[in-house]
């Protein structure tokens, strides 16, 4: 029954999370209820980041049309300023209102499920270790000092560029924000996010004469516990490795 369900639940869950017309579920956002849209690490050390550019650079249709995943990195580093450009470009805030922060990545609802992790290997300046994007102050949180280029590269079902990559993105998702409103179907929209997020980094890396090269192998569990995450309210969902 269990191997059964095991081949099945992919269809499974697309079945059940479609909207028919005439048969959608009604229900109420109980705002009382809804989770924090923003995760910090309050007792980590904060670096702030320079400030991103945010005019100029090469045209977009070239960008588009040099992007390419890549998978040997020479490991010479890349600037923080970079870093910041990379994390302004995927997660960070390009517009705020009275009612709420806008992110240069669209998201299901504007609830932004997604969070950024780093594991930085070679970026100036930076010690080498694990670090969470503090989108609201655009600078980066210190979790753990070390080397993990190889955890992650295990992490990533044995894939040796992660651990040559100057850094590795690695999101995961608030899984609650999404499914305060949208129920199951939330799943949907919170890949969808990432997915939107992956090319954002694609894009903005060819624009700084940097590659990528996105992951969806992984081990989860591995890559929860590297992170420091319960792999349920939080869980890794996507990763790309970029560098020179």
């Amino acid at each position: 029954m269990q191997e059964d369900l095991k081949e099945k639940v992919g269809d499974l869950f697309q079945e059940t999370t479609k909207y028919h017309k005439d048969r959608m579920e009604g229900g109420f956002l109980d705002w009382a209820k809804k989770p924090e849209t923003y995760k910090e690490y309050p007792d980590s050390e904060f670096i702030p980041l320079p400030r991103p550019e945010e005019k100029g650079g090469e045209g977009l249709w070239e960008l588009v049309k040099r992007r390419r995943s890549f998978r040997d990195f020479s490991q010479k580093g890349i600037l923080l300023s970079h870093l910041s450009q990379l994390l302004w470009a995927t997660q960070g805030i390009t517009l705020k209102t009275d009612m709420m922060a806008f992110r240069a990545s669209p998201s299901a609802g504007a609830l932004y499920p997604i969070e950024t992790y780093l594991v930085v290997n070679h970026v100036e300046t930076l010690e080498k270790g694990i670090y969470h994007y503090h989108v609201l102050k655009h600078g980066i949180e210190l979790l753990q000092r070390g080397d993990y280029g190889i955890p992650i590269a295990i992490g990533g079902l044995g894939q040796e560029m992660l651990a040559e990559a100057d850094v590795v993105f690695v999101w995961t998702a608030v899984v609650e924000r999404s499914k305060w409103k949208y129920r199951q179907r939330a799943y949907r929209y919170i890949y969808l996010d990432a997915g939107h997020i992956g090319q954002s980094l694609a894009t903005a890396s060819e624009a700084l004469e940097l590659k990528s090269c996105a992951v969806g192998a992984l081990f989860d569990e591995e890559v929860n516990s590297l992170l420091g995450i319960d792999g349920k309210e939080e869980t890794v969902v996507y990763m790309t490795a970029v560098g020179k």
